[in-house]
């Protein structure tokens, strides 16, 4: 065992001193993309951030699309939004592995691309392909027979039940393809090829864009053609992403072999809390819609209005994702490398833009709320429902986008733990006690209202302790370094 560690460890330093000989002449992969330790903070965070922001906006389309064309079919739309609204938890708790994966993998990469340790880099690609093949298999074996009586548990009705069932079904036939597609992006995104992760994701969109109205109306397939729609643009995205990373373009290529136990660990470890911020965003959507269904009888106009609204959100929050996807290579890559300076800098930036966009955002969602409701429903009743409590619903959404900066900042650094504990205040400790509360005291009110206010005190407090706790993060680093050194 000490041989094999040894051995390991003289290969690494050998890959470590040809690495710098490379940089002295030009880390070609890495320059056709980012320089991630040496170009300007400033335009190396924007270079990195607008695309992976636009890319995050573009993916949104693959749902916002769908929920278009759905709620746009004749005599049924209303009711088939509804439907495919309750499969919305369940759909993220499919697409959670990836995130899980991807968000393990992505900083442990750009952690050791920092170190100067691109062998370690590979086996850490290698195992994350690996497991999201793994996962999605998984995924497919367990949720297809336990299908009905989850999305009954998600709030499906008798009425909405037949809708969620024959999108979810056609969904999940599609499950290895849309892991692959979100988790091999991220790990393009981590070796600095911000722009070519947007282009696949832009090639997703545009053919979801492009089937959708041949299967839904022309092919008369109803939610069924929806879901196909999806599945072949995700298809698209993750061939393209593989193709990518096999290709001499990639700093780090996606080698033949099998995965690595050590990897794996430290991948599942790492993004464990992403994970479970993830699958606490489908708990949070449960208790919505029992709450809901318990204030209004299960009326389903205010069922597809608190759809609507949750889109809305998704809507101007994905931007936000991105901007912490788009930092999280130069973040991971500078506390590999053990530069502070950089690394202060960098995060003092994005959070200036963050808080910038948000502002801007969050003001035109409060002058004009019924835009979202015009983009997914034709219902009038919808609409003034959602003009009425949408500012409600958002009022706290301000925070929430830094809240979600900062976290993905902090796991960028690797600190999981302390991650974990903000998402879980936000959501468990905060958010769902408050909408039983709420909704007991004002009715399907207090629903829309729990969301404004959970996101704001949450905010707030994140704030605070991730800007705090920076200080102690960066001197733990240096200390590391130090003993490396030593050695």
């Amino acid at each position: 065992m000490s041989l094999d560690r040894g051995t390991e460890k003289g290969y690494d330093t050998l890959e470590f001193v040809c690495l710098n000989i490379v940089r002295a002449k030009g880390f070609k992969a890495m320059r056709r993309a980012n320089n991630l330790g040496q170009d300007p903070v400033g335009r190396l965070v924007l270079r990195l951030a607008i695309p992976t922001m636009l890319a995050q906006l573009v993916s949104v389309l693959y749902s916002i699309v769908d929920r278009m064309y759905i709620g746009q079919i004749p005599g049924v739309g209303d009711l088939a939004l509804a439907g495919v609204g309750v499969c919305g938890p369940v759909v993220t708790m499919v697409g959670s592995a990836a995130v899980w994966i991807s968000w393990g993998a992505s900083p442990l990469m750009g952690i050791r691309m920092g170190e100067g340790r691109p062998g370690e880099a590979r086996r850490i690609l290698r195992t994350g392909f690996c497991m999201l093949l793994a996962f999605s298999l998984a995924m497919m074996a367990l949720v297809i027979p336990l299908r009905e009586p989850m999305l009954r548990f998600f709030g499906a009705s008798d009425a909405t039940y037949p809708y969620a069932d024959a999108y979810f079904t056609v969904y999940l036939t599609g499950t290895v393809f849309a892991l692959l597609a979100a988790g091999l992006n991220q790990m393009i995104i981590a070796q600095g090829f911000a722009a070519q992760a947007m282009r696949l994701v832009v090639l997703g969109a545009a053919l979801n864009i492009a089937l959708d109205p041949v299967f839904i109306f022309a092919l008369n397939m109803g939610v069924r053609g929806a879901a196909l729609a999806t599945v072949l643009s995700q298809m698209a995205s993750a061939a393209g992403a593989v193709i990518f990373l096999r290709g001499r373009r990639a700093a780090i290529r996606l080698e033949r072999g099998g995965l690595s136990l050590p990897a794996a660990r430290k991948i599942l470890t790492l993004g464990f809390t992403p994970f479970v911020m993830t699958i606490t965003e489908c708990a949070i959507q449960v208790v919505f819609n029992v709450c809901l269904n318990r204030a209004t009888g299960g009326d389903r106009d205010y069922t597809a209005a608190l759809t609507v609204m949750l889109s809305a959100l998704q809507l101007i929050s994905l931007p936000l994702n991105g901007l912490g996807n788009g930092i999280q290579p130069f973040v991971s890559y500078n506390y590999g490398k053990g530069d502070e300076v950089r690394l202060k800098k960098g995060i003092r930036f994005v959070t200036v833009i963050a808080f910038v966009f948000c502002l801007t955002i969050w003001s035109l969602s409060m002058a004009m709320p019924q835009i979202y409701a015009h983009l997914f429903s034709a219902s009038e009743s919808v609409t003034e429902i959602v003009g009425k409590y949408c500012p409600l619903f958002l009022m706290g959404s301000i925070m929430f986008f830094v809240q979600m900066t900062l976290q993905n900042v902090n796991v960028a650094l690797g600190q999981a733990r302390s991650a974990l504990l903000l998402a879980v205040t936000r959501k468990v400790v905060i958010l769902i006690p408050l909408c039983f509360f709420l909704t007991h005291v004002l009715g399907f009110r207090g629903v829309y209202m729990s969301e404004g206010i959970a996101d704001f005190a949450a905010g707030i407090i994140t704030s605070i302790v991730i800007f705090t706790s920076f200080p102690r993060i960066f001197h733990r680093r240096a200390m590391q370094m130090r003993g490396e050194t030593e050695k």
